[in-house]
């Protein structure tokens, strides 16, 4: 039997859950000891998960292995999303797995895109209503595109509420949370927005253009 028809069969024996000793996988197969423990080997390199040693036996592992992605700034929104829902879900299972992923998700992501979140997770975790603020998403969008003021009414993390009018510029995913960066009228500066943060988020008629100060490359650097 050819090696690659035997190591499919192999993860086809393995899918079962059960523990097979390599004796046993031997003589099903029609080969040595020596091969399955080479066979083993060819596995658990290409990433096949497999768990077991030479003289216990061996088993798949109760896991999914990927092959390498390359995600779109969009795609990875739409995971990031999905994510910050069920990590709020009642059940615990589901919101264990969810921080869990996220984790998992932090530390294969470019340096770059994480290192702004770092600082954040302590203050923004436990988010306080992502699926409340992930409903704004298409509206505060909409306004990036058609650069149209929002008159937005927040809190702080501490829970005062303001009301303000902005121009919105960037919507940004820092680490567990969304962030909406604008120009405020209120206070005449650049603001980040947490969007779980935001109870109203309504289009004005009024457009805006772009005026040096107010435009997204004239925010200071962060030091």
């Amino acid at each position: 039997m050819p090696r690659t028809d035997r190591l499919i069969d192999i993860i086809a024996i393995l899918r079962d859950g059960r523990l097979h000793r390599a004796g046993d996988l031997a003589g099903r197969l029609g080969v040595s000891i020596r091969t399955i423990y080479r066979d083993m080997d060819r596995l658990a390199a290409s990433g096949v998960p497999v768990q077991g040693t030479r003289g216990t036996g061996y088993r798949a592992a109760d896991r999914i292995t990927l092959p390498p992605l390359t995600l779109t700034p969009q795609e990875l929104d739409a995971l990031n999303i999905g994510v910050a829902i069920v990590a709020e879900a009642a059940d615990p299972y589901l919101k264990a797995a969810a921080l869990a992923l996220t984790d998992k998700l932090d530390a294969v992501l470019p340096a770059e895109t994480v290192a702004e979140a770092d600082a954040w997770k302590t203050a923004l975790t436990p988010l306080a209503d992502t699926a409340r603020g992930l409903s704004h998403m298409a509206s505060l969008r909409s306004a990036i595109k058609g650069k149209q003021k929002l008159r937005l009414t927040c809190r702080d993390p501490g829970g005062t509420r303001t009301t303000r009018t902005v121009r919105p510029l960037k919507l940004d995913n820092w680490g567990h949370v969304w962030i909406l960066t604008a120009w405020c009228e209120l206070c005449a500066d650049f603001r980040d927005f947490r969007i779980d943060l935001i109870d109203a988020a309504s289009p004005l008629p009024e457009l805006f253009v772009d005026e040096p100060g107010k435009r997204l490359p004239d925010r200071p650097l962060r030091g």
